[in-house]
């Protein structure tokens, strides 16, 4: 079903080497992994499109051009394709900063490695309501020590927030999903050609600062294919059709 919302633009977070995923990723970049015989980046695109979204950038940095052969400037695939190639790598929120001119409106960030199902109409409704600079989907986790856990207050505020916790560290097991909806002024707050990372730089200082950071918990269908386990958890998945 296509999702009616007010977001048209979205940055796919895609420039990282897939090291847990290696020897797969030796040649060819995580987001062409194939899963039942599709790129996942194209399973990304597909889903955005999906939800109204048609004007997308992509960070790239392990064999760009690979990814960019495959799907050009994203006509094929019923989308618009900017690209920001970095070298070297910018980090998650770093990677943000060179397309500042870019996103001029609310817009939805998403992480390359994230395969989900999930309608972001709700996710955006709710961001709307609480007039969030920033709203993060989360999840219920079996391993928090991999992920940034967060606690949120009774208004759904987020209000402490720590990326890969250590085990004595691990208050909660609802984590970041990987996808945020952002206001455009949270770019600002992001140094230029400086590395910098959504869950150790980026939100502990927009928490401290004060800004108006939620946190969302979705129950649809979501997995993050970072590692060999997840990667082939994602292929049965698919088989079993747990997600389209």
């Amino acid at each position: 079903m296509v999702a009616s919302n007010e977001v048209h633009q979205a940055m796919i977070l895609a420039a990282g080497e897939g090291t847990r995923l290696r020897p797969l990723t030796l040649k060819i970049p995580k987001v062409l992994l194939p899963i039942g015989g599709r790129p996942l980046l194209e399973y990304i695109l597909s889903w955005l499109r999906l939800q109204g979204i048609t004007e997308v950038a992509i960070n790239l940095h392990h064999k760009p051009e690979a990814v960019i052969a495959y799907f050009g400037a994203g006509e094929s695939f019923g989308v618009k394709i900017t690209y920001s190639v970095e070298d070297p790598v910018l980090g998650t929120a770093g990677a943000l900063s060179k397309l500042r001119h870019y996103f001029t409106e609310t817009f939805l960030v998403i992480y390359g490695d994230i395969l989900t199902d999930l309608n972001i109409s709700p996710l955006i409704k709710f961001h709307r309501e609480k007039q969030a600079q920033m709203t993060i989907a989360l999840h219920r986790v079996t391993d928090p020590c991999n992920s940034g856990v967060v606690e949120l207050d009774n208004e759904s505020r987020i209000h402490r927030f720590v990326e890969k916790p250590f085990p004595e560290e691990v208050f909660t097991n609802l984590a970041n999903a990987g996808i945020y909806i952002l206001e455009p002024e949270v770019l600002n707050l992001i140094p230029s050609n400086t590395f910098y990372d959504f869950g150790f730089d980026l939100l502990p200082s927009l928490i401290d600062s004060g800004m108006q950071i939620y946190g969302y918990p979705i129950t649809e269908y979501l997995i993050d294919i970072g590692t060999m386990t997840s990667y082939y958890q994602a292929e049965v998945d698919l088989q079993q059709r747990t997600v389209e």
